[in-house]
């Protein structure tokens, strides 16, 4: 588009308008902070009229920038429409393109836990596993599905870009979903219906269960693959440089993570129901489904879509690096960043990434792009990456270096999340489960937990990003590593409000063998409280992760919010048979025995809280040290909000 941009024109209009205010403000503010006070600006005369022109004239013309800079037609953060070229605001991204990929997320988790939340029963029931073998395979299988989503933003980032990465793996998904209800159909649930409370199912064929675990670990792939690609897809189509659509990103993760609770509503729900009826062939074929339905609207949005180069392999990069700087360990850094290499111009030496300015932190580092005599008498060591590399580079390393204790630190409370879909049920199961005549499934309790994250969200986006914007002045409210602290601290009260519980729940037992008198709703508040940390920690990794990640690896930056659930529900298990072995002994029945009514399930939970305790002094700690990105976005530079 050719043309000079609008807020040229309107400079005049800006120092009509500025003058009065600024003479007004000159008048009637004698606070040391307004630089012109009314005495002086009476006895400075002309020197200061030219002072107020050259302000009002700086002011203009900062207004007159940032207008066009609001109405330029074309993004600036180096998206690309499908043809290639610079993306335009008005006919790509935006909501439009996100609205589509919220309700493509929702399917495709209607889709996903229309397999995973019953999977335990249909493996005791259809496949004939016991207890622990059928918990352990769904460990397995849970943990993988976040494992591979390493894989899929690695591919993402490096290689296929973000939309030919989820189109791949929702094919695969649908694939795995149509051979699992297939096989269901013909070799599993037979005769048909059973796997119900009280219709047994034939012993299971060999080629049906290859099918079986085949189809779950396909699906496995294409889920794992595809999250964390549409997580940073969704937010690629706002343009972080437009102020609007800034905010709009922001808001974006909060709205994806509603749509994961959304789509989860039906499954928990509707289909848990049917399948726990023995229905398993309607519910895997409802799933499959509804996951085609998301592959289709997805494709609907080809036209609108902006994408991003992928920018090559992050490892080869990282691993430059680290060679540079190890064979320069003797060199000396130089004290000023500005002396270190660095291409010219204003894009990086890396495909479809910005510069990343200078930081002072990991200096070590920095002697990968040091430039020594050496250098400089040998003109091929200039352009040998793995004997100097660029400065973007380097931050790109240190960036990830420390995002990784943040990381960790998220590690303890996957833990404290993961109990909800475990001991929670279990809990609960040992509980009063009649209102009545009506009788509430303890798995079904998860359903508080949704309706808790639908409310919080709403009340985070109407009620505190306000209040808290207006006191903290920042217009996200709370920082991503504000909003993740508060999150640990709300899953440390979860966990010590479902040990009180507990104590309650044992208190009325009346036959060792029978359920606890205590109503299955006391777990309400428990299950409200992980909801409500869900939406501050788990909104806030994706926040953060995202934002802090440099631009060649912003897929990587959301599969660590995945990782962090799969390493979460590992050390679940370790930890409960750390727990069962130390205390389950001398005929002592320990603190979770296979009968809870016997158990100390309380002091597990309290250990749970303690050690929440202790992860949020150490999570503090590294987000008081942790500093932001610093993007070179030509002459400003833009710097990410991310500290405590």
């Amino acid at each position: 588009m050719t043309g000079r941009p609008v807020g040229v024109f309107k400079v005049s209009e800006e120092v009509a308008v500025l003058a009065p205010i600024l003479l007004l403000t000159c008048l009637s503010s004698p606070s040391p902070e307004q630089r012109v006070r009314t005495g002086e600006f009476i006895n400075e005369g002309i020197t200061t009229n030219v002072k107020v022109h050259k302000t009002l004239l700086d002011m203009a013309m900062d207004a007159s920038t940032f207008e066009s800079k609001q109405i330029s037609p074309i993004t600036e953060d180096g998206s690309m429409d499908r043809r290639g070229n610079p993306a335009e605001r008005a006919t790509t991204g935006r909501w439009r393109s996100a609205t589509l990929l919220l309700v493509n997320y929702g399917l495709v988790t209607c889709a996903f836990f229309g397999v995973g939340v019953n999977l335990v029963v249909f493996l005791r029931r259809v496949l004939h596993q016991d207890n622990a073998e059928a918990a352990n395979n769904i460990s397995k299988w849970t943990g993988t599905v976040y494992i591979f989503s390493l894989i899929g933003a690695f591919l993402s980032d490096s290689y296929w870009g973000r939309y030919i990465t989820c189109a791949i793996f929702q094919i695969i998904y649908v694939t795995g979903l149509v051979i699992l209800s297939l096989a269901s159909w013909f070799l599993l649930v037979k005769p048909s219906g059973c796997g119900g409370i009280d219709a047994r199912c034939d012993e299971p064929s060999a080629p049906g269960v290859a099918l079986f675990y085949l189809s779950t670990y396909m699906i496995a792939f294409g889920n794992g693959g595809y999250q964390p690609s549409i997580a940073t897809f969704g937010s690629d189509q706002f343009d972080e440089t437009d102020p609007r659509e800034a905010r709009s990103k922001v808001a974006f993760f909060s709205y994806f993570y509603m749509a994961l609770n959304v789509g989860s509503i039906f499954s928990n729900t509707a289909l848990v129901y049917y399948e726990d009826l023995g229905d398993w062939v309607i519910g895997f074929w409802v799933s499959a489904a509804a996951a085609a339905l998301a592959l289709v609207l997805f494709l609907v949005g080809i036209p609108r879509y902006r994408h991003f180069k992928p920018s090559g392999n992050p490892l080869t990069r990282i691993a430059q690096v680290f060679v540079a700087a190890f064979r320069k360990r003797n060199a000396e850094v130089p004290q000023h960043g500005e002396l270190l290499h660095e291409v010219d111009g204003d894009d990086s030496k890396v495909s479809g990434t910005r510069k990343i300015l200078h930081s002072d932190g990991l200096r070590f580092l920095d002697k990968a792009a040091t430039l020594t005599d050496e250098d400089h008498g040998a003109p091929e060591n200039m352009t040998d990456p793995w004997r100097l590399c660029t400065v973007t580079q380097v931050e790109e390393v240190k960036c990830i270096l420390k995002m990784l204790p943040i990381w960790l630190c998220t590690i303890v409370y996957s833990v404290v999340f993961t109990q909800m879909a475990s001991l929670f049920v279990e809990q609960g199961a040992t509980m009063n489960t009649n209102i009545g005549s009506f009788h509430i499934p303890a798995a079904s309790m998860s359903l508080f937990d949704i309706l808790s994250v639908l409310t919080f969200i709403t009340i985070y986006q109407r009620v505190l990003v306000p209040v808290m914007s207006r006191l903290s002045g920042n217009p996200q409210g709370l920082t991503e590593l504000q909003r993740m602290g508060v999150g640990l601290v709300i899953g440390m009260v979860a966990m010590v409000v479902s040990g009180v519980v507990e104590i309650e729940r044992l208190r009325r037992v009346v036959a060792p063998d029978e359920p606890s008198s205590l109503s299955v709703l006391w777990q309400v508040p428990q299950y409200a409280l992980i909801g409500a940390s869900e939406v501050f920690m788990y909104v806030g990794q994706l926040e953060f992760f995202n934002g802090q990640a440099p631009d060649g690896v912003k897929s990587f930056g959301s599969a660590l919010c995945m990782a962090s659930i799969s390493l979460g529900n590992y050390v679940s298990i370790m930890l409960v048979s750390v727990v069962t072995s130390l205390t389950d002994k001398d005929k002592r029945p320990g603190w979770i025995p296979g009968n809870l009514n016997s158990g100390h399930l309380d002091r597990f939970y309290f250990l749970l809280a303690a050690l929440s305790l202790v992860d949020l002094a150490a999570y503090v700690a590294c987000a008081v040290w942790y500093k932001g990105i610093k993007l070179d976005s030509g002459d400003d530079k833009e710097k990410a909000t991310a500290h405590v």
